[in-house]
């Protein structure tokens, strides 16, 4: 019988405190591989994509990658499985995941070279901000005003919910917030980027998008495919623990996003739309 692989994973470890040593047991982040299929209408499939993730919420993961990556949208996707093809070894099957299309494979260029992703690092699907004017608009204006007291209470919202982080201290996290700052979803994983690929493919799966009145709130640092996969699923506001990157500063000012970083405590650095905040 196969074993499905669980968020966590417990060893047993040797503990030192100063001369003292231990043995002891321990929770591990599990990272593993996920592939990502794709089954066209006439029975066409093609693999699209492997990323190292914590195993949980994989068919969001799927979803949340191929919204993101302008491959399949919500009306496009007929279902989600994990793979049972007589290819695949036992163990590999609840690390394979089908998206079974209700039309073609589209035709992208992205396709032609597969994706290859780690947990540590994401890979965008497009070349630079140029490609993405292709796909996608600028973020609505005038939907939020968000007070910086509300910004504030978010990263300690944010750490009290990832019960994954408290058991292992190795999983980032993303979490979704109404206008109101409140909590709407939060998913975890070894890759912030994975992260946010699962709270993207919650609402596309769950017909949310876009997300036009939310917050998106991680605990790292704020990069290029945090802010594209952000900006595909209409989020006009992205706040992080840790600092952007200067291409994700370029991303949120072309398109007209707001970008926090350094949130913590009662303090923040406002690097790209500073005008949906209301300060006095």
């Amino acid at each position: 019988m196969t074993t499905r692989p669980g968020p966590t994973s417990r060893i047993r470890i040797m503990e030192l405190s100063g001369s003292a040593a231990r043995e002891r047991r321990d929770d591990l982040a599990t990272e593993e591989p996920l592939e990502i299929r794709l089954t066209a209408s006439d029975g066409t499939r093609k693999t699209v994509a492997i990323t190292m993730r914590t195993p949980g919420h994989d068919f969001e993961l799927a979803a949340g990658f191929l919204h993101g990556e302008g491959l399949a949208g919500p009306g496009e996707i007929a279902a989600i499985a994990y793979c049972v093809d007589e290819d695949l070894p036992p163990e590999a099957r609840y690390n394979t995941v089908t998206v079974r299309l209700h039309g073609p494979i589209p035709d992208l260029p992205a396709l032609d070279r597969h994706f290859l992703t780690s947990s540590a690092c994401g890979v965008c699907g497009s070349a630079g901000l140029e490609v993405l004017h292709d796909r996608c608009k600028p973020v609505p204006r005038g939907l939020l005003e968000l007070t910086p007291e509300l910004l504030y209470g978010l990263p300690d919202q944010l750490r009290k919910a990832q019960g994954g982080f408290g058991k292992t201290g190795g999983l980032h996290a993303a979490g979704l917030f109404s206008a109101t700052g409140t909590l709407v979803a939060l998913r975890e994983d070894v890759g912030r980027h994975n992260a946010v690929d699962k709270l993207v493919g919650w609402a596309a799966l769950t017909e949310r998008l876009p997300l036009a009145e939310h917050v998106l709130m991680v605990s790292g640092r704020a990069s290029y495919e945090i802010m594209q996969k952000a900006l595909a699923a209409g989020i006009p506001v992205v706040c992080a623990v840790s600092a952007p990157s200067s291409l994700a500063v370029e991303l949120a000012r072309e398109f007209g996003m707001t970008l926090v970083g350094f949130l913590r405590g009662e303090r923040c650095n406002v690097y790209a739309g500073s005008e949906r905040i209301a300060v006095e």
